[in-house]
């Protein structure tokens, strides 16, 4: 077994009482992918090369960075009954019982400008509050707008704002392309940390691909100095253009240890044309479910690389199929990058596009081969793939779907038939039994469960003893429950 050092990584916001740490996660790092370079990079070659100043990059970039305040009303209770399911029954959320009262909670990050008519890139978690929100803008001249958000992505972290200015046009920076990226290029870090007012850092890009950071998304690792109030900043090139979104750090104490990670410029930017063209980014689908290399995993193939994605299965008439890709190949190459892991594998498709065509290179039988995989929307499932629960059952009160193919990826489930759970109501029989999001329920009453409509017709027959058998996490749990 594994002994694998645990390790913190903080996604930062300032609030008005302090620092509030919005999401961690204990995880290890895994090797960086090797981009192909797109320009002669040279070191300095003179004293007087190193004593430049980035003064000029930093006039050119700094205009585009701007200040995100979040003010959201939130409803309070002191009663210490408040939550409990019982009160809840006679009490109500709203009742006097609980004395509800409203509280102002405040949130600082930065974000980019990078359409001259004011579209701005942050992050989700920087703008991510309960209740009524109001989100106001402040650029490095002072002006202050109230902003909309137009598009937010939970998994990538990544969240689209608008700004209107009456016609007139706002400073913008342009993106550059993260994949001509290099360890040891040099950047800049630019937002607003502590919420001290606009700081520029610097630094080297210290690693490239970094993956498992809690999120949807492959990142640019930086030494750039990033703390508290950076989240949603520009991390930016000696051109003084857009390389990444700073996002997360690694830290134990909440500040800069000399490990920030950004959001690609590719990803940003497809975010932000999908935003502006009204439709979602949808990551293309395979038609393939991957797992990620470890040593184990290594060993029982007979292979001595530990880092790329294992097909565990080829679904039937998927583009995965269609191009020749076999369950036990080893993904270690998409379009020519390196991948780590099987989040690296999607991060590429992603940035490649659906109804473009991405070459794998894959280990088979011990030897090399390239597998050509034309990239395909996702199978759209329908309002019939779906349903809320409600009746005298232990599903009370559970959202369910069948286990369809890109259900069952997106939820990273190894099952071919079932019902999965996708959320469960608060206070309900279902949340009450022990029922959480990604559970499959696979036989009731002793009966198999193959989809969607078995289960609703087996829920119908009133049971004088409730048996189910559930699936989560390739465990299997038996529930029986008075009737």
């Amino acid at each position: 077994m594994q002994n694998f050092k645990t390790r913190t990584f903080v996604f930062l916001a300032s609030g008005a009482a302090g620092l509030t740490v919005l999401a961690v996660a204990a995880l290890f790092l895994l090797p960086a992918s090797n981009p192909v370079s797109a320009q002669k990079k040279e070191p300095p070659q003179s004293r007087e090369a190193v004593q430049s100043s980035f003064a000029p990059i930093v006039k050119k970039a700094a205009p585009a960075v701007v200040n995100v305040y979040v003010s959201s009303r939130v409803r309070m209770s002191r009663s210490p009954f408040a939550d409990d399911p019982f009160f809840g029954r006679f009490f109500g959320d709203d009742s006097d019982f609980g004395m509800p009262r409203e509280r102002v909670q405040n949130s600082l990050g930065s974000g980019v400008i990078v359409t001259t008519d004011g579209v701005i890139v942050t992050n989700t978690h920087v703008i991510k509050a309960r209740g009524q929100t109001e989100i106001r803008v402040a650029l490095s001249d002072q002006r202050e707008y109230d902003a909309k958000i137009i598009a937010q992505d939970e998994k990538t972290d990544i969240a689209i704002l608008k700004i209107e200015g009456n016609g007139e046009d706002f400073p913008f920076m342009r993106f550059a392309n993260s994949d001509a990226l290099e360890v040891g290029d040099l950047v800049l870090a630019i937002g607003n940390p502590f919420g001290v007012g606009q700081t520029v850092t610097s630094g080297i890009v210290s690693a490239l691909a970094r993956s498992q950071i809690a999120s949807d998304a492959v990142f640019i690792q930086t030494d750039a100095a990033i703390n508290p109030g950076n989240s949603g900043g520009a991390l930016v090139d000696v051109k003084g253009r857009l390389v990444g979104i700073n996002t997360a750090i690694f830290s134990r104490s909440g500040g800069s240890n000399g490990i920030g990670f950004a959001i690609p410029s590719n990803l940003v930017r497809l975010h932000v044309d999908g935003a502006r063209e009204g439709r979602k980014v949808e990551r293309p689908w395979l038609g393939a479910r991957l797992q990620s290399m470890d040593r184990d995993m290594a060993e029982a193939l007979g292979v001595s690389r530990i880092s790329g994605a294992v097909v565990m299965r080829v679904y039937d008439k998927g583009p995965a199929a269609a191009g020749g890709l076999r369950p036990g190949d080893i993904v270690v190459k998409a379009d020519g990058f390196d991948v780590a892991d099987a989040r690296g594998v999607n991060y590429r498709l992603t940035t490649r596009g659906a109804g473009k065509v991405s070459r794998l290179t894959v280990l088979r039988a011990g030897s090399e081969t390239e597998v050509q995989v034309r990239l395909a929307t996702p199978p759209e499932p329908t309002k019939d793939d779906y349903r809320n629960l409600s009746g005298p059952h232990p599903l009370d009160g559970a959202r369910v779907a069948n286990l369809l193919p890109t259900i069952a990826e997106d939820m990273e489930l190894d099952l071919e038939d079932g019902v999965v759970v996708v959320s469960v109501r608060r206070r309900s029989l279902a949340q009450q039994y022990g029922f959480r999001p990604g559970d499959v329920i696979t036989e009731v009453a002793g009966r198999k469960v193959n989809t969607l409509s078995d289960l609703l017709a087996l829920l119908e027959r009133r049971q004088r003893i409730w048996q189910m058998t559930v699936n989560r996490g390739g465990r299997e749990l038996e529930l029986r429950v008075p009737g």
